[in-house]
């Protein structure tokens, strides 16, 4: 199979998320909140994404740790999005899991790249 940057499922689960915190901040007035959720889901993506065109492994490594950092902020974001009323539990823990599937991915793909450059 063609290396891509489509076909990595922590970039595809990535992209879900982000199109998730969209709608549910569509109507939300606190432009404050919506714009830091939002960008914190989209550095997710796009970490996953620069870091996998960089040229390097090394670099690839270090984008995936900013995006794994970024998949916190937005964990800890979707508490507060629960709590002050911008989506109920059910979409919270949701949404925390898919977060969680993508490290997880993380992870595991650091660990492959790691591997593979010490045979």
């Amino acid at each position: 199979m063609e290396r891509s940057l489509e076909n990595l499922y922590i970039w595809q689960e990535s992209r879900h998320i982000v199109k998730e915190i969209y709608q549910i901040m569509d109507q939300n007035k606190d432009w404050g909140f919506k714009d830091q959720i939002q960008r914190a889901a989209v550095s997710i993506m796009n970490n996953i994404a620069e870091g996998f065109d960089s040229g390097s492994d090394a670099k690839f490594i270090n984008f995936l740790n900013i995006a794994k950092g970024s998949c916190s902020e937005v964990r800890s974001m979707l508490y507060l999005c629960e709590d002050l009323g911008f989506c109920n539990s059910d979409t919270r823990i949701e949404l925390q899991n898919s977060v969680k599937r993508i490290v997880a991915g993380i992870v595991k793909l650091i660990g492959t790249i790691q591997n593979e450059n010490n045979q």
